[in-house]
Parts: structure tokens; sequence; C-alpha cells
């Protein structure tokens, strides 16, 4: 029993001594592998179990050093690092977000904050910093939303705008930023396609599925309605959707944007006529609930969608 036991013990002695040989090998040929080990405080013994992973995490650290962007990143998994905690008497490795990926994820935080529905990507990442201030057309939005702004830190209300224009022109862009930027301090927004969104409601009916995505838009804090006038109208979208959210919000003083390629008088035309026929009392009452909650604006520039 005697003879076993030394059997064993010469070969974890050897094995402890081929471990420690190796980690040493490392440990002084690799700068960053020295100062990684030595900033554990732990007993080479014990570090020596995890050359390979020390070495591993390592050259994670070296790639972070030259690395200027998230498109360099060279680790094995992008935008972090793999990293050892010596944790609860265990040497714990974690892939830990690099300085880039954790600014990312700060500047994309306000998303949380933002719902919108059948919008592309560039609109969902819009901000105002990033607006094009060359286009004179474009100067009296742009004062607005400035003033917008300026005025929101100040506490004070300002009425929401119905941005009409030609196609392409960036209208749906401007506001999108101006709500993103109302996001990132903290406001529930929603930035709804209308078209769609009438479409959505109406395939949601046999499950009653319409009245949750309803009442989120209606309630949310800051809305825009894109591309209103778009769609078909009809007495249901017009009288017991559009007409309800905007009662609501003109209620409850809850700030509501539009973006329209028509103008409120033509958009008044257009909600006059369904299959009911003209209806221009009608049309006319949803109007004034527009004028209500917004102020029209016309902006005719550059299609930059060419």
């Amino acid at each position: 029993m005697e003879k076993l036991n030394n059997i064993i013990k010469d070969k974890y002695e050897t094995f402890t001594y081929k471990l420690e040989k190796d980690f040493d090998m490392v440990y002084t040929s690799n700068e960053t592998f020295k100062k990684l080990a030595d900033s554990l405080k732990l007993p080479k013994s014990y570090l020596a179990k995890y050359t390979t992973k020390l070495e591993d995490s390592a050259r994670e650290l070296d790639h972070c050093k030259h690395c200027k962007n998230l498109m360099e990143c060279k680790n094995s998994v992008g935008g972090y690092v793999y990293y050892p905690v010596y944790l609860n008497d265990n040497l714990v490795f974690n892939y830990i977000a690099c300085k880039y990926k954790k600014k990312m994820d700060k500047d994309n935080a306000y998303q949380d904050n933002v719902y919108v529905f059948d919008i592309p990507l560039e609109i969902r990442k819009a901000r105002v910093k990033d607006i094009d201030t060359s286009d004179p057309k474009r100067v009296e939005v742009i004062r607005y939303i400035k003033n917008y702004l300026d005025s929101y830190k100040e506490g004070k209300k300002v009425k929401g705008l119905y941005l009409t224009g030609n196609f392409g022109c960036g209208k749906t862009y401007l506001l999108s930023a101006m709500l993103n930027e109302l996001a990132m301090k903290g406001e529930k927004v929603a930035i709804i396609y209308y078209p769609e969104f009438l479409r959505k409601l109406k395939e949601g009916f046999s499950d009653d599925s319409y009245i949750e995505l309803f009442n989120k838009v209606e309630k949310v804090n800051y809305l825009l309605l894109d591309d209103i006038g778009a769609e078909t109208t009809t007495a249901w979208a017009r009288d017991e959707i559009l007409g309800t959210l905007l009662q609501y919000r003109m209620q409850e003083h809850l700030p509501t944007f539009f973006t329209s390629n028509l103008t409120l008088k033509e958009l008044e035309e257009h909600l006059s006529s369904s299959s009911k026929g003209i209806e221009m009392v009608k049309a006319r009452r949803i109007i004034e609930r527009i004028k209500q909650l917004s102020m029209e604006m016309v902006m005719i520039s550059e299609n930059k969608r060419k």
C-alpha cells in the first residue's frame, strides 16, 4: 500500500512540476501573461493549473491594446475579452465587455424606451447629432426640434408637429431623431408606421390581440404616427381607430407628432372618402383633433431616397 502511495505521490509531483515548468516558460516570455498572473496575487502552484486559459486571456488582452473599434475586434467573442476573476475561492474565466462594447451599449440603451412598429433600422437609430443641417429648406424644422428639446429641459409644453412634405425629404428621420433624444432622457416613445399599424390591428380581431397593441400606442408618452394619409380610408380606421386614439391623447395632453405627404387640407379630403361615401363632417372632426395636438409645417426638400 505504501508503495502504491509513493507511486501516486511521484506521479503527482511530476505532473505538478510539469505544470509549473510550463507556467514559468510562458511567464518569462510573455509580458502580458506575467502582468495578468501577478495581478491575481495567487500562488504559482495554483495558477499553473490554468496556464492555457491565462494564455488565452493574455492573447485577447494583447488584441485589445491595438484595437480601435468593435469592427477590428479579433477576440473570440466580439466586443468582449476572456478574463479571469478569483471568486469564492475559485478562479473563474468570464467574457468581460470592452470599452467599445460598453460605450455602444450605453449609446443604445435608450432603445429600451422606444417602441417601433414597421420602422427601418436607420430610423430606429436616428440621432439629433447626425441630422444634416446643410439644406436651408430644413432649417425651420430643425429650429422646431431644437426649441422642443430646449423647452423639454425647462419643463415647458410645446405643441406637437404635423410635418408634411414631398416623398423622401427626411420627415420621418427628423422627428424620429427628436423622439429618440427624448427616449435617452427616459421618456417612453413610440414610432409607428401608420398604414401597417392599421393592418396589424385588423389582423388581431380574431384573438383580441389588437387591444394590447392599440392601448400601448394610445397611452405612450410621446407618439409619432408616420405616413398618415397613406392608408386606405375606411369608416372603421378613421372613426374607431384614429378618432379614438387622437381623442384620448388630446384629453390626456400627450405629445403627438405626424408625418405625411398630404397637407392637412388634403388629408381632410382623403379621410372624407370611404365606402360609405363622402363624409366631410367626420373627416373635419379628425382634422380638428390633429390641430389641437399639433401645428402644421411644410418641408419641401431634396428626395434623399434616390
